[in-house]
């Protein structure tokens, strides 16, 4: 397996991850008192998705299948797991906080995928996406120390 493939397998998990949490908190604020801080969020799983069709999409032109289903042992490891503590709450700042961890936790598997050595195609796609996750992190944390 090439690393851009074993990339793209680890940031597809991530970005599967981030769609779930970002859809389940917007789900969860959607009728708090902190409804608009929803569409926010559910903006957030958007672009996740997004990013994750544009991975598998180019490992399909290079010729790797990327596993979009993730793998059981990784679920044990993932920063999105948090928010399922949280979700059973009904305290907006708890929601925030797990999905601030969540944002932690993909900016660090970012940065680990700019260390590997990538074709120059997916390094660029891999740069573009680490600054959105980057923005999109302080943009959940700017919401949480608003709370």
């Amino acid at each position: 397996m090439s690393d851009d493939a074993k990339v793209a397998k680890d940031l597809v998990e991530t970005l599967n991850d981030g769609e779930r949490g970002f859809t389940s908190a917007a789900e969860k604020l959607r009728d708090s008192d902190r409804a608009e801080w929803a569409t926010t969020l559910q903006r957030l799983a958007e672009q996740r998705a997004g990013f994750r069709r544009e991975i598998v999409g180019m490992g399909h032109e290079y010729g790797d299948d990327v596993d979009e289903s993730g793998s059981a042992a990784a679920a044990l490891h993932r920063g999105w797991i948090s928010l399922k503590d949280a979700l059973t709450g009904d305290d907006a700042g708890g929601v925030l906080g797990a999905a601030v961890k969540g944002e932690d936790h993909a900016v660090s598997e970012y940065e680990k995928a700019e260390k590997a050595d990538l074709s120059a195609g997916f390094r660029e796609v891999v740069a573009r996406q680490h600054a959105a996750v980057v923005a999109a992190r302080d943009e959940v944390k700017a919401l949480h120390v608003a709370d």
